[in-house]
């Protein structure tokens, strides 16, 4: 039997801080870079505008249009050889979400089956052997092994099997 690997989408497959910095920076005349966000979220460096910064992603196209993270088609596909791969993402906090995050997978990831995407919450449901996720959050609750996929807002978190990259992902799993 095939062990099963799950992975995040938002930061992990799906390039989302680009946009979210752009749509804020124009709105606000600002000039705040992803360098910017190392250890913390935008919201944390603007929390009187929580709620609109928030705003952005609650627009139901908003994830329709994100980049593809380098590598991650071609590395996934090869892991559906030797894994069961689910995506799993925490969509219930902005519902949203739901038809452009599936539209967005459709497009950049046809090779994997509709039943092979998990719409959740609390990713502790989730029975996989391996967790991929920019949040360690996730692992706390997650039975298997969790696998934190670097971003800008965790790169200081440490005691974490940790990857920088989707190459490494490879190295990882293949």
């Amino acid at each position: 039997m095939k062990k099963r690997i799950a992975i995040d989408m938002d930061e992990v497959m799906a390039d989302f801080i680009p946009k979210h910095l752009s749509l804020y920076n124009t709105e606000y005349n600002d000039d705040i870079q992803i360098n910017d966000l190392h250890g913390c979220t935008l919201e944390s460096l603007r929390p009187e505008l929580e709620d609109k910064i928030k705003g952005y992603i609650k627009d139901p196209t908003f994830f329709r249009d994100l980049e593809v993270m380098k590598d991650s088609q071609q590395v996934i596909e090869e892991l559906t050889h030797s894994y069961e791969v689910y995506i799993t993402t925490a969509a219930m906090e902005y519902p949203t979400s739901f038809t452009a995050k599936y539209e967005w997978l459709k497009e950049h990831f046809p090779f994997l089956s509709d039943l092979n995407i998990v719409f959740c919450g609390n990713k502790s449901i989730i029975r996989a052997d391996y967790l991929i996720d920019d949040n360690s959050r996730h692992f706390k609750t997650f039975d298997g092994h969790g696998i934190l996929y670097t971003a800008p807002h965790n790169i200081h978190e440490s005691d974490v099997v940790r990857v920088n990259n989707w190459k490494e992902v490879r190295s990882y799993f293949l």
